[in-house]
């Protein structure tokens, strides 16, 4: 039987959230603040990271157990 590890896929979950209001925060400060834009970018792709590797161990574990 395949378990998948919901806390990991709630991490990811918070990860996207945390991406979303960082971009949103990076678009409106575009123009007005460019050295505060670029930080949000740049934490938004460090979530984006950690999202990405969250699902993917996620999905490792579940094809690794499905193969057992």
């Amino acid at each position: 039987m395949t378990q998948i590890d919901v806390n990991q896929l709630n991490q990811a979950k918070a990860n996207v959230a945390l991406t979303q209001e960082l971009l949103t925060k990076a678009i409106e400060k575009a123009n007005s603040d460019p050295t505060l834009a670029q930080e949000a970018i740049k934490q938004a792709s460090n979530e984006i990271s950690s999202a990405l590797s969250a699902v993917t161990q996620v999905q490792n574990t579940s094809q690794a157990q499905s193969t057992e």
